[in-house]
Parts: C-alpha cells; sequence; structure tokens
C-alpha cells in the first residue's frame, strides 16, 4: 500500500478481490476450511544458508532482505546446522546416514559416472535413510534454523502452518 502497509489478497471464483493485512490473511487462510480461501493459496518457504555471506538473522544484507520480501516464510540454516550435519554425515558419519554418505561421496568422485546426491535426483536408500534421520531428529534440527520472515516468525510456526494446511481436505476443496 502507498503508506507501506503489506497486504496481501486473493482474487475469489466471483472475481471479488478479498484482502486484508497480509500477516492477518495468511493466518485466516492457514485456520479457514473456505475454498474461496484455499483453491489457489500456496505457502512459499526458502530456505538459505550463508554460503552467499547473508550475514545473521539480526543483520541482513541487500540479498536476503529481497529474499525475505519473496516469500511468505524464509529460513536460514545456521552454520552451526550445516556443521553439524557435514560431520554426522560425512566426518563422522552415524550408522543409519551411510547409504547417503556413499551415494554423496560416489556423485562427487573424481570419474564418476552419475551423480546420486543432488536437489533434483536422490539415490532411492539416501532418501530412505535420510527422510528417517530427519523425523528422527526433527526437534533438534529446527534449531539449525532463524526465521528471517516474517517478522517474529519461529520454526515452531512455520511446523504450526504447515500441519495445519496438510490436514486440510484438499481433495474437497479442488473439486469445488
Amino acid at each position: 500500500m502507498a503508506s507501506g502497509e503489506l497486504r496481501g489478497l486473493i482474487y475469489k471464483s466471483n472475481q471479488e478481490i478479498y484482502s486484508k493485512p497480509y500477516a492477518e490473511l495468511i493466518a485466516e487462510v492457514v485456520s479457514s476450511r473456505d475454498p474461496e480461501l484455499l483453491r489457489d493459496f500456496i505457502l512459499t518457504v526458502g530456505v538459505v544458508s550463508n554460503h552467499g555471506n547473508w550475514f545473521t538473522l539480526d543483520n541482513h544484507n541487500k540479498e536476503l532482505k529481497v529474499l525475505a520480501q519473496s516469500y511468505d516464510w524464509l529460513v536460514f540454516l545456521i552454520d552451526a546446522g550445516l556443521s553439524e550435519f557435514i560431520t554426522e554425515l560425512l566426518l563422522d558419519p552415524a550408522p543409519l546416514l551411510r547409504p547417503a554418505r556413499d551415494a554423496f561421496l560416489l556423485s562427487y568422485a573424481a570419474g564418476k559416472k552419475k551423480n546420486l546426491f543432488t536437489k533434483v535426483q536422490m539415490d532411492y536408500e539416501a532418501d530412505r535413510v535420510l527422510q528417517k534421520y530427519f523425523q528422527d531428529n526433527s526437534s533438534r534440527i529446527a534449531n539449525w534454523f532463524n526465521a528471517i520472515a516474517p517478522k517474529n516468525g519461529s520454526m515452531r510456526k512455520l511446523r504450526l502452518q504447515i500441519s495445519r494446511l496438510r490436514d486440510k481436505d484438499w481433495w474437497t476443496v479442488h473439486s469445488l
């Protein structure tokens, strides 16, 4: 808005524009069962780490400020969390993670034939053990992240929003 207020809007099926202050609208949609509010709703979550010198939770550079405005949620993987994961996956691997470690090492070895450990393609067994690792350690892993956006956001609030959205009857929403 001209005042600087951030607002969200939803186009309803009757072409009506429904608008509220952004945080209020997100909270309403997440809590709603109204197909008009849910039909085309997508909650966007970005994850960044410090590889681009984004600075910290309290000290954002220009690029991080732009990214924070581009997602409903922007979470920052802290160096200590990334370090802990690398240690547990590669340097001192837990027995559970050995298939993931092997897939990673095969993907980045000299003379490799095929990547088995990328954001696009993942070895089945590596994926299975990583899924279990993240599920078993979710509380500890949540501490590896800071919520950059929204302001006053937290990983607990993000998980709650995702859980509420996951539990909706999306088949009914999209069939109306």
